[in-house]
């Protein structure tokens, strides 16, 4: 159901570089019944999902370590993040996509996912609805040495770390990346490791 309060004027255009950078002016009606003209950019890049795999015999997750530009030109020195395996939906449904992502980036082949939740992450400049996933592995599924795809630029390194080891890492800011630490804060609240 649309917002009967808030009317689109115009869209432009600003960047399709690599997403959509949109110029947007709308009107929103305030409480009051008078109305403002509002301009705000925002950066379309698609939805993604997210999946964190986890052992409950070996306590351990498997993560991911790669170079993010946004965060090295904001304060990380090195650029590498650790985090959960994710992508872009790239035209399939959430669940066939993180299954492909997890292949491509951890080299583990899942069959079974649990849909936790969806998020929007930056919902003040950023459009993605991020689908998040949990699901069991064991190294009977490991059939590829994961890394990403060379042709979309990725290389990744795959992490088995243990969970409390992980959790700790919240804490001493190695892991900073938003979705990672919900997802394993969702371990621990569920008690599910």
């Amino acid at each position: 159901m649309q917002n009967p309060n808030v009317s689109i004027l115009s869209t432009e255009i600003l960047s399709d570089n690599w997403y959509t950078l949109n110029k947007v002016t709308y009107n929103f009606t305030k409480k009051d019944g008078t109305t403002d003209t509002q301009s705000r950019e925002a950066y379309d890049r698609g939805n993604g999902a997210v999946i964190l795999l986890y052992n409950k015999i070996s306590q351990t997750v498997i993560l991911t370590r790669q170079f993010r530009l946004p965060t090295y030109i904001n304060g990380n020195a090195s650029g590498m993040l650790i985090e959960a395996c994710a992508g872009l939906l790239d035209n399939d449904n959430p669940e066939e996509c993180i299954k492909r992502e997890t292949e491509e980036e951890t080299g583990y082949k899942i069959s079974m996912v649990e849909k936790i939740f969806e998020s929007y992450m930056s919902p003040g400049s950023v459009t993605e609805i991020l689908y998040f996933f949990i699901a069991e592995y064991s190294q009977e599924m490991k059939i590829a040495d994961g890394g990403g795809l060379e042709e979309e630029g990725e290389h990744i390194e795959v992490l088995e770390l243990p969970f409390e080891d992980a959790l700790a890492m919240i804490d001493s800011g190695e892991i900073k990346d938003a979705k990672t630490i919900m997802l394993l804060q969702h371990l621990r609240i569920k008690n599910i490791l």
